[in-house]
């Protein structure tokens, strides 16, 4: 029985890789930005800057890197085998089968690949904020919005092992253009990338002139400079947050419809200003909520990982699938 695993967590801008104890103690951890090269095969440049952080992570700690159990969060559509079917925010890899691809060049049998949202739900569930509640939602709010399903303790997959894609629900018909080819899925609007996207169109309307003037013009102005001067109370900046999660609690109040949650952790980046958006999320959501009144209390928490999450649940994969 192995005493550590790596986990590995891609994301659309980085990818994390974190040393990892049973207990979910972090040994090590570094990060990278996440590749998008399509000039080779797919998923080979995100494979390369994994096997790297493999190696480099194991070199520091004398371990075998053919030997530690790995887990490789992944966001989007993954196949119950492994396969990366569909990406939005990974299209490089799309089709990739980057357990084959990682394990192979570092002669690692012990390779396995889940969805990030999945992994994330995993952590939590097992050493964090969904620690003895076996019916909650993950929700992981980074570049996009990606979601772990957890039901009497078990995380839900679906047919394909595709469930759980909560960010592409639609919630505006025809709304902004999607990376998934679609049109106003939940994540073009309580996501890191929303955020940005809110943030501009705020900026060139001129609804943001601090802002503009502090980055030297409205098309300078990014999602942070919003969160940083929301932090410091500008009201030009927290009107942006206060639409974020106006967008957040709809999305919650959909899957309280479909799924009667009743507990959501949400994790990811964008979950670093927490609280900022999540009390104004917690208000609305009442009047979104079909039967609100009559439900049970919904909580809605912070991950006890934040944007650890994900590698923390890769890694208990790699725990799981090699005990």
């Amino acid at each position: 029985m192995n005493d550590v695993a790596i986990g590995l967590d891609v994301g659309g801008t980085k990818a994390l890789a974190v040393l990892v104890t049973r207990d979910g103690t972090v040994l090590g951890e570094l990060k990278r930005d996440t590749p998008h090269d399509d000039s080779v095969g797919a998923g080979e440049a995100t494979a390369a800057v994994l096997i790297d952080e493999v190696r480099e992570l194991c070199a520091a700690n004398n371990l075998d890197p053919a030997t530690v159990p790995i887990g490789i969060g992944l966001p989007g559509l993954l196949r119950n085998d492994g396969h990366l079917a569909y990406a939005p925010n990974l299209q490089s890899a799309n089709g990739a089968d980057l357990h084959e691809l990682v394990g192979d060049a570092l002669g690692n049998s012990t390779v396995f690949c889940e969805n990030d949202g999945n992994c994330a739900a995993l952590a939590e569930h097992e050493w964090g904020a969904g620690r003895g509640i076996n019916d909650f939602v993950m929700v992981t709010l980074g570049t996009g919005i990606g979601g772990g399903i957890i039901s009497e303790g078990q995380l839900v997959k679906g047919r394909n092992g595709f469930a759980g894609e909560i960010g592409h629900m639609v919630v505006v018909a025809h709304g902004a253009a999607c990376g998934c080819g679609g049109h106003g899925c939940w994540e073009r609007y309580a996501s890191g990338g929303g955020l940005q996207r809110l943030t501009q169109e705020a900026a060139l309307k001129g609804e943001l002139p601090t802002l503009a003037q502090r980055r030297g013009g409205a098309e300078h102005v990014r999602g942070e400079d919003v969160t940083s001067a929301a932090s410091e109370g500008l009201e030009e900046a927290l009107v942006v947050l206060r639409e974020v999660s106006w967008w957040l609690a709809l999305g919650l109040a959909n899957l309280v419809a479909i799924l009667d949650a009743g507990h959501f952790v949400i994790g990811g980046g964008l979950s670093a200003v927490s609280d900022l958006v999540l009390p104004e999320a917690r208000r609305e959501l009442g009047a979104l909520t079909e039967g609100y009144q009559w439900r049970d209390e919904i909580v809605i928490t912070t991950s006890t990982f934040g944007p650890r999450a994900g590698a923390l649940g890769a890694a208990l994969v790699g725990f799981q699938r090699t005990a």
